[in-house]
């Protein structure tokens, strides 16, 4: 079976959005292998430390919003 990792990431980056703070962060609590790709795509900062934390990049944060919207609101 083939997964779509797009599609997974899509959903974790909507995801992320739930735990929205301080403006442009959020907790980091998926998988390493997706927020490795998020990162990759440019839509977080490296996600690799001790802070418990990511912070979204512009691009990121908008696309969250918008994928967030599109998949979970009403």
């Amino acid at each position: 079976m083939a997964i779509n990792t797009d599609k997974i990431d899509d959903a974790a980056l909507a995801l992320l959005r739930l735990t929205l703070h301080d403006g442009c962060r959020a907790w980091k609590g998926f998988d390493w292998d997706v927020l490795g790709r998020l990162h990759d795509k440019g839509m977080i900062d490296d996600p690799v430390g001790k802070v418990k934390s990511v912070v979204f990049t512009p691009e990121g944060l908008e696309r969250a919003k918008a994928l967030f919207k599109e998949l979970f609101e009403e």
